[in-house]
């Protein structure tokens, strides 16, 4: 074992002696010899040392524990206690302290050596783990900043996210809105082209195709206009459940003609309305985007020649409806992003679409607390399930 400096605080002056012969012999050095507690608080004072040997019972005001425990809190320093007695009382008091070692008197040298080597690995070992943990601590501090910082900052992003939201939703709103009234223009005057090319005229085959031509196109434009309001109104939160008294015969109908005039394929609608009450209490608007886009979205993927089965029925207070094709089918790898924003399955071809209406039916039909299910194959068709609460 290396050399020490050691402080020997002994009331006997003989024991003190030995102890320090003791010592000497294995080459650590005595900085002092202290019969009292006072007297080694001086020594050390004005001396470094690396252990204290301290007998428990010493002369003058201050105990070896209370001495001890001064020691403990100005200097740090690894206290052995030394002692003849073993009793209970004494052993408790001692290790209140938090003593390196206990030897009790009389001692060998060997068990001495021993019980310093082991109170000098003890305090190394607490400083060590003192300082890890005061380490960690100030990584637990500095971390702890750098999270309050970037909480901040993801504050600030985050806001910054909202107010660009909430512009981009002003945007969209104001130019679609901005685009209704001329697309309304456009689609009348188509409409008076047609009519005025029932009547005799060398061009009338070609004003009725153009004019046609134009009315589509007017009305795919409106359905996209009307696609953005949705998610715009989405984004900004602002999509309220706000039910009514509706008459479901002529929700229905409206629903079949629109899908009907926007068809360019010669595809039939098989509709069964079963067990349905004359009224119901619900969101028309909410209704008519799930339906109008699920029937639509069923003819356009349709051959001609092909039939799509429509079915609505009440069943438990709740609306249910299937809306069946045999068209392209959806394949199955991509069966999870169906009802993504902008999705359109890789075998959909030149068929055109935006990708959002299976997204407002989704939507649609959180809002209604509806619940939506479908099967898929590609080359076989798709089915829709729909349930909604609803009251009549």
């Amino acid at each position: 074992m290396f050399p020490l400096r050691i402080l020997i605080t002994e009331d006997d002056h003989v024991s003190a002696l030995l102890l320090k012969k003791a010592l000497e012999k294995n080459n650590h050095e005595i900085i002092g010899i202290s019969d009292s507690g006072e007297k080694a608080l001086e020594i050390l004072e004005h001396n470094q040392a690396d252990i204290v040997m301290m007998d428990i019972n010493l002369a003058g005001e201050l105990d070896g524990i209370k001495t001890t425990e001064i020691i403990n809190e100005k200097y740090d320093i690894p206290v052995v206690y030394l002692s003849a007695s073993s009793d209970a009382e004494t052993l408790t008091k001692v290790v209140g302290t938090n003593p390196s070692a206990y030897v009790i008197k009389p001692f060998n040298i060997r068990e001495l050596n021993m019980v310093i080597e082991l109170a000098i690995f003890k305090d190394r070992k607490e400083k060590e783990l003192q300082k890890l943990n005061n380490e960690l601590e100030e990584k637990v501090r500095q971390r702890t900043k750098d999270l309050a910082e970037a909480n901040k900052e993801l504050t600030r992003a985050l806001e910054k996210e909202r107010e660009i939201g909430e512009l981009k939703s002003r945007i969209v709103l104001n130019v679609s809105h901005g685009f209704k009234t001329p697309l309304t223009s456009i689609l009348s005057s188509a409409q008076l082209l047609q009519q005025y090319a029932e009547r005799e005229h060398p061009f009338k085959a070609k004003i009725q195709k153009h004019a046609t031509k134009i009315e589509n196109s007017v009305r795919s434009l409106n359905s996209l206009l009307t696609s953005v309001l949705f998610f715009g109104k989405a984004d900004a939160n602002k999509i309220d459940f706000r039910p009514k008294k509706m008459f479901v015969a002529a929700l229905f109908n409206e629903i079949l003609d629109v899908v009907k005039a926007g068809s360019e394929h010669d595809v039939k609608i098989n509709v069964k309305l079963e067990n349905l009450p004359k009224t119901i209490f619900s969101d028309s608007d909410l209704l008519y985007q799930i339906f109008e886009n699920l029937l639509s979205n069923a003819v356009k993927y349709s051959k001609d020649g092909q039939e799509v089965d429509f079915t609505v029925w009440l069943e438990n207070g709740s609306l249910k409806a299937t809306v069946k094709d045999k068209g392209i089918g959806i394949p199955e790898k991509e069966h999870d992003q169906l009802y993504d924003r902008f999705f359109r399955a890789k075998n959909v071809g030149i068929i055109e679409g935006s990708g959002l209406g299976l997204s407002i039916v989704k939507k649609s039909i959180e809002v209604l607390n509806g619940d939506i299910t479908f099967e898929s194959a590609q080359g076989k068709g798709t089915t829709f399930n729909i349930s909604i609460p609803i009251q009549e």
